[in-house]
């Protein structure tokens, strides 16, 4: 029972529920917030407002000036998924995957958290060997608002376009020393992934991660081109703590990384930077399931405690978030074993039509 003269943590959370099965998660990830605020006594205000497809549908636009406005107020921001096959053809301004960007943009959040950590009771539900998964606990740090999806100039002309990779020693830099520090706090080991034998833009990354890790003299660096850490991803997985790779290859090396735990729906995400960060499942919306009752909603669970965690610093209500996705996954829960209404059913998820995260 909370004592009469306590005072109670007030946070506003802007809740962006997005497209396809981003509503039926970000709802589980809704309730989970709410549990946890009754139990350790916060008290968060959740405010929904429509982004992606939704926000195209409700104001013309995929990141509405509402929700523009709210995501700036809030103490941390939680996303579902964006994406919608109906405006696949559409201009790029009203394309889903264009507000996510210019969202990710506004809060300036640089840096991207990606923790793949594989439980022991779904082992059996990888691919993969069991033998190459027990233990397993990498951090993808990933930059997040520079690279090819962000470089200009860009652009298509008939049956030419053309896309532009930049970065600057700043934006490599803050990403970079994000990573050591988050090592420090881990196995104290960083592998930097680049194409440095045929990207300058590689050779900058490199370079610049080197210099900074001379800075963290107690962290173990090294480096890897992008396609051998993508087979040494399967292959040993348990080699890698802390890896850290630019915009493009970190999207592509963070999903290759949900096949250790056998499904996109499990893993979290946070995006920081130096305002309210963003905390989303790295999932796309699947609009193929949507409303089928069959989206697993661990992903945005675990996202409820990064934002705990990396958002408002409660480590305590994050710890506890934890153990109950573990004690729910040891209980057989959320397996793809029931049929009963409520539980996901994750095996039958299909994410072929994802937006790209």
């Amino acid at each position: 029972m909370r004592d009469a003269g306590s005072v109670v943590k007030k946070y506003t959370i802007a809740v962006l529920p997005g497209d396809g099965i981003g509503p039926e998660v970000i709802a589980e990830a809704e309730r989970m917030l709410l549990a946890v605020g009754d139990r350790f006594g916060i008290e968060f205000s959740l405010r929904r407002f429509p982004m992606g497809a939704a926000g195209v549908a409700a104001a013309g636009d995929p990141f509405p000036e509402e929700t523009r406005a709210a995501v700036t107020r809030a103490d941390a921001v939680l996303l579902g998924a964006v994406g919608d096959p109906s405006l696949d053809r559409a201009p790029r301004h009203l394309k889903p995957e264009s507000g996510l960007l210019a969202l990710r943009a506004q809060l300036g959040v640089y840096a991207n958290l990606r923790p793949v950590q594989v439980f022991p009771a779904l082992v059996d539900r990888s691919p993969l060997k069991a033998d190459r998964l027990h233990g397993v606990d990498v951090l993808i740090v990933r930059e997040l608002t520079g690279g090819l999806y962000y470089g200009e100039p860009r652009g298509r002309d008939g049956a030419t376009a053309v896309n532009t990779l930049r970065y600057s020693t700043a934006e490599i830099e803050r990403v970079a020393r994000v990573a050591f520090e988050s090592a420090r706090q881990r196995r104290g080991h960083v592998t930097s992934v680049d194409k440095a034998n045929v990207l300058e833009v590689s050779q900058l990354w490199r370079e610049t991660v080197t210099r900074v890790g001379q800075d963290y003299p107690d962290v173990q660096l090294d480096h890897l081109y992008v396609d051998t850490a993508a087979m040494r991803l399967v292959a040993d997985p348990r080699a890698f703590d802390v890896l850290l790779t630019e915009n493009m290859f970190g999207d592509i090396l963070s999903d290759e990384a949900a096949v250790l735990v056998g499904s996109l729906g499990l893993l979290p995400s946070a995006s920081l930077g130096e305002g309210p960060g963003l905390f989303e499942p790295i999932h796309g919306s699947a609009p193929d399931i949507a409303g089928g009752d069959v989206a697993n909603p661990i992903g945005a669970i675990a996202t409820v405690a990064m934002l705990l965690r990396h958002g408002l610093s409660l480590a305590e209500p994050a710890a506890a978030v934890e153990r109950a996705i573990s004690l729910a996954l040891e209980q057989g829960r959320a397996r793809g074993i029931s049929r009963r209404p409520g539980l996901p059913r994750w095996e039958r998820g299909k994410w072929e039509n994802a937006s790209p995260n």
